[in-house]
């Protein structure tokens, strides 16, 4: 991303609750409904009037919805309402809502095998970048250029960053956003105060922050060893900064990565991780935290509606702070447009499901059901909208993307999920001692280097 869109998306996520709400309407283009024909009636001597004439009934019109709005995702209940919307207005059209947690292993090894074998979704809502990119390449979904520019309402309902900000390599659009995101550290700031600590906005106050934590039994940081996803991608920022990052393992192992994930091994011998950080997963890391038995944990803007009224109304969130040594500003943040609806190629060209598919991406994507969706889960709207009733944590988080000196894209989108998952995979061993950063990353460099 260009310094000046991240800049753009900056100010679009600082800004979204000073910004008018868009009177664009939902443009479901090429689906007007049939009206019935007026009865005529015989002004002549013959009083027997014609019968009205019934429009044709609608052929039926099965649509697949694969999401990840389901199970404990906070906008599950508005996206099955917009589904339901969409049901009513075409009664006509059953709409299975297949769902399936991003943070389930199994979420990226399911749409590829779908993918694969010929069982895609009519409509996918799925990763931009490097996850999308077999996909893509294969052909099996529609850039959506063409129809974005063909439908002027719908397009124009963007902002234009989030348009720009999930273009794939090609140059083309293949996935239209919903909401964006911003993930940081976010803090409980009663069990701060109760325990006379200062906020952790470097790595002392941190590391202090821990220790005292540590000493009193509350856990300091709420994080999973195997789902790791998220101390990876603060600390490898951190150490590298965002230019660092975002080289990847192309040319080798970056020495300022070891030096993120080394900042992981100190706050593990300082007491951070709860005591089962070994075999927890990600829910289970939330739960510590909204229950208030953890501090801290490093999350995304969508976790704020999953956590206790009391927890959620005493968090603010910051961004990792600056490790040792390191080339992060400790301002630099993960965040952007990451996700989207895609259009399965074999639906576009099937005459009996294209318009009906089309028509629900548009109703999916209008700025009212963006408004909708952004309210229940906090993400940043890709549309000119003013979410309403959002609390201090999330206006906390609009600011410290505002604030930030750079926006990132995650490393798992970056990087091969294969590097990834070796990355991940390696974070228990680094942590304990038994392997040393640079050996963790030179094999999963070696992995990076293999699919090229």
């Amino acid at each position: 991303m260009s310094k000046r869109s991240k800049m753009l998306l900056a100010v679009s996520m600082a800004s979204v609750m000073l910004l008018s709400a868009c009177g664009g309407g939902n443009n479901n283009g090429g689906n007007a409904e049939s009206g019935a024909k007026a009865p005529a009636t015989n002004a002549g001597t013959n009083n027997t009037a014609k019968e009205e004439e019934k429009p044709a009934e609608a052929e039926p019109v099965s649509l697949r919805v694969f999401s990840t709005f389901g199970g404990t995702d906070t906008a599950r209940e508005a996206f099955q309402a917009l589904l339901d919307d969409f049901t009513a207005k075409y009664p006509n059209v059953t709409i299975n809502n297949d769902v399936m947690s991003a943070n389930d292993d199994g979420f990226r090894t399911k749409v590829n095998t779908d993918m694969n074998s010929g069982n895609e979704p009519d409509l996918l809502f799925y990763f931009v970048g490097k996850d999308a990119e077999g996909f893509v390449n294969a052909g099996k979904v529609v850039p959506l250029d063409e129809l974005l520019e063909a439908d002027a309402t719908w397009k124009n309902g963007y902002l234009p960053t989030a348009l720009e900000s999930v273009r794939q390599p090609d140059g083309k659009i293949y996935a239209a956003p919903l909401t964006g995101f911003y993930e940081g550290l976010f803090v409980n700031k009663k069990i701060f105060a109760d325990n006379g600590l200062e906020l952790p906005t470097d790595w002392a106050k941190m590391t202090a922050a821990v220790k005292a934590l540590s000493a009193k039994g509350i856990i300091p940081l709420s994080g999973p060893f195997d789902q790791s996803h998220y101390l990876i991608e603060h600390s490898i920022l951190s150490g590298a900064g965002s230019e660092g990052q975002k080289a990847g393992l192309k040319n080798g192992v970056n020495p300022d990565w070891e030096t993120g994930l080394a900042a992981l091994k100190e706050l593990y011998d300082l007491g951070a991780f709860p005591k089962d950080a070994a075999t927890i997963d990600l829910g289970m890391a939330q739960n510590y935290y909204s229950q208030g038995l953890a501090a801290m944990i490093i999350e995304g803007s969508w976790a704020l509606g999953g956590f206790e009224e009391g927890v959620k109304n005493n968090t603010t969130v910051l961004p990792f702070p600056q490790v040792p040594g390191g080339k992060g500003t400790g301002k630099d943040i993960v965040g952007g447009f990451g996700t989207g609806f895609y259009l399965s190629k074999k639906t576009f060209d099937d005459a009996k499901k294209k318009d009906m598919a089309v028509a629900l991406m548009k109703h999916l994507t209008s700025p009212d059901a963006i408004k909708k969706i952004s309210e229940a889960n906090g993400g940043t709207p890709a549309a000119d909208v003013q979410p309403e009733g959002l609390g201090q944590a999330t206006l906390d988080g609009f600011k410290m993307a505002a604030e930030a000196t750079s926006i990132n894209a995650p490393i798992d989108s970056q990087i091969d999920p294969e590097t990834f998952t070796t990355i991940r995979a390696n974070i228990q061993p680094v942590v304990k001692g038994e392997k040393t950063p640079k050996a963790a990353l030179e094999e999963a460099q070696k992995i990076e280097a293999s699919k090229q």
